[in-house]
């Protein structure tokens, strides 16, 4: 791993939201942390381990995400949700509705899926991960912001799969 690599991976791991991130390949021991206790920009320790003793695995400790105080009526729409499916992030990274700028939104609300359909892109570490839908049904509501970045396991949109 060179130092362009190292670079790029602590900007990944500022704009995740992740408090801390640990990496630990053959004789490379990485670990980067952020957060609001950290002032400025998220320091990162780099220790050189003998290779009898590499075990290569990486392990991430992710920030439970911020929520904001929701109003009463967060029962009934709580209800209402409940008969939908929820598609998730299957990895961190960044969000796009778009194969690229100039191409169509893979899906829009109201679009119906059938299983294996492209319902957006996850950009991580300069890689784009196609997610596909595992269910058929039709796109009700889509949760995330085009660009935004994501966390691993949140709610990326609401399925109908009547």
């Amino acid at each position: 791993m060179d130092l362009k690599d190292i670079q790029n991976l602590i900007k990944f791991v500022a704009k995740s939201g992740a408090n801390e991130v640990r990496l630990e390949m053959d004789d490379v021991k990485i670990t980067i942390k952020t957060g609001s206790e950290y002032k400025g920009e998220p320091s990162t320790m780099i220790q050189h381990v003998p290779m009898s003793q590499a075990v290569p695995q990486v392990q991430q400790q992710q920030s439970s995400p911020v929520v904001s105080s929701a109003p009463p009526v967060a029962n009934t729409e709580t209800a209402e949700s409940s008969k939908y499916i929820t598609v998730k992030s299957p990895i961190i990274g960044t969000f796009y509705r778009k194969p690229s700028p100039d191409k169509p939104m893979f899906v829009e609300v109201g679009s119906d899926i059938k299983e294996g359909d492209v319902l957006c892109v996850i950009e991580a570490m300069k890689l784009f991960n196609e997610i596909e839908s595992e269910i058929s049904g039709k796109i009700v509501k889509i949760l995330v912001d085009d660009s935004s970045p994501v966390e691993f396991d949140q709610p990326l949109f609401l399925v109908d799969p009547s």
